[in-house]
């Protein structure tokens, strides 16, 4: 058994879970039009071309996006890095795309670093079968889940899907008891308002049972536009603005009353 992954990156978080090693999963049943990792929507593995410039010169070349890695070699990766995860508090995170979208070898993966020790992280949208997202409950840590919107037709717009699977798989993880953080994708003209900020802070607030240890705001930044450009993918937020700190200030104060801690980013 072999999982389809298209980047690997360490992270070292100053005011969360330490140094984390993260591995980005490829294939995805959401099509969110902000999507800053859409080289990570599509499951199989492509060839692109690069240009890359040196003075006036242009040189093309061939990149393979999607790598397989077995499970093991998974768990070599992470012992690279093991004595500063541990210090730090970090451990192991699957990203995506959408990691449940290759459940088999997810499973496989965690519980081997369930068994040598790690802490585990798995990143999801929530969109899966409730069969699936059972599998993986005992051998994950910790769950980042995002919330795009709590609106269903505002989710279809702009995912791709309706948003009914996604809270009922929610409300499923915290009433087992398992460890949360919220994510939310702060999009000019879909969710950066305080009205639905407020809307949003009774949604969690309903669900507050102690097991959402945080909240991060996501602001939509330009990171990914190139990236639209390399896969020849239409970029449908090209003519919006990045969300100012002013703005994600106003929000934090909106969701504090939560009692909750609301972080910038995550």
């Amino acid at each position: 058994m072999k999982g389809l992954i298209f980047s690997i990156k360490r992270y070292a978080i100053h005011d969360g879970p330490g140094i984390r090693v993260t591995f980005f999963m490829k294939g995805c049943f959401l099509d969110c039009w902000w999507c800053h990792n859409p080289e990570g929507k599509v499951p199989g593995i492509r060839m692109v071309e690069r240009t890359d410039r040196i003075g006036r010169r242009e040189f093309m070349s061939q990149e393979q996006v999607g790598h397989e890695y077995a499970p093991e070699e998974i768990i070599a990766k992470a012992e690279v890095d093991r004595v500063f995860m541990e210090h730090s508090g970090g451990g192991v995170t699957f990203s995506g795309g959408e990691p449940l979208m290759q459940p088999e070898f997810l499973i496989e993966t965690l519980t081997l670093l369930k068994s040598a020790g790690f802490h585990t992280t798995v990143d999801t949208s929530g969109y899966v079968s409730r069969e699936i997202l059972q599998s993986v409950m005992g051998l994950t840590d910790l769950f980042l889940y995002d919330i795009k919107h709590t609106d269903p037709e505002v989710h279809k717009k702009f995912t791709g899907v309706s948003n009914g699977l996604i809270i009922s798989n929610l409300d499923m993880l915290l009433a087992e008891g398992k460890d949360v953080m919220i994510r939310i994708p702060v999009i000019p003209g879909v969710s950066a308002d305080a009205a639905y900020m407020e809307t949003l802070r009774d949604f969690i607030g309903s669900r507050n049972t102690g097991h959402i240890k945080e909240i991060n705001l996501l602001p939509y930044h330009k990171t990914g536009s190139s990236k639209y450009r390399l896969f020849e993918m239409e970029d449908r937020m090209a003519s919006v603005k990045q969300v100012s700190n002013g703005y994600l200030d106003e929000y934090i104060d909106i969701l504090s009353p939560l009692g909750i801690h609301v972080k910038k980013g995550g």
